[in-house]
């Protein structure tokens, strides 16, 4: 993962345009490349934690996705978003990319707990953000859409007091 990057714009506006994203959370209406362009400038300006995620398979540093953590900082909690190119999936790289991000909010940001919405028809989803430390909160009945039918929303929570395994960033910080 690295950071958010304004040169990247283009890229970004092409993921958001997938139909696979678009059945999920993504807009529902085509938006163009000058109004992305635009929204890019805000987001940058932004609270927001962005995150560019990375596939390293080759070797070189492919741009491959991005991360969001939306805090609210008087409760010490975020919202968690991913979007994934769509040559990027099902190959383990989002989740990767989830406990990455997790690691950081944790132990960067000092958040209490990460919260997200998935659809309930997004099984690899829910399976991805479960094998990152995520586990189900509850469900908002038939509050998503899924291929034009009415559907569940399953809300999922990662709590800084229920990580475990490896971190990435406690190894560099001095004893």
């Amino acid at each position: 993962m690295g950071p958010y990057r304004a040169d990247l714009v283009e890229t970004y506006w092409r993921w958001e345009q997938d139909p696979a994203l678009l059945v999920g959370y993504g807009r529902q209406a085509p938006e163009s490349l000058e109004a992305r362009t635009e929204g890019m400038a805000h987001q940058l300006r932004g609270e927001n934690i962005r995150f560019t995620v990375y596939d390293l398979t080759s070797g070189n540093p492919v741009p491959s996705g991005v991360a969001t953590l939306l805090p609210d900082h008087s409760v010490r909690t975020a919202e968690y978003v991913i979007m994934l190119a769509p040559e990027a999936r099902g190959r383990g790289l989002g989740t990767e990319a989830t406990r990455l991000a997790l690691d950081y909010a944790f132990h960067i940001t000092n958040l209490r707990m990460v919260w997200l919405k998935v659809l309930a028809p997004n099984a690899a989803g829910v399976r991805a953000y479960q094998k990152a430390g995520f586990r189900t909160a509850g469900t908002l009945r038939e509050a998503g859409y899924w291929l034009g039918q009415v559907c569940d929303e399953i809300v999922m929570d990662a709590l800084a007091t229920d990580r475990t395994g490896p971190s990435v960033i406690v190894p560099l910080l001095p004893e």
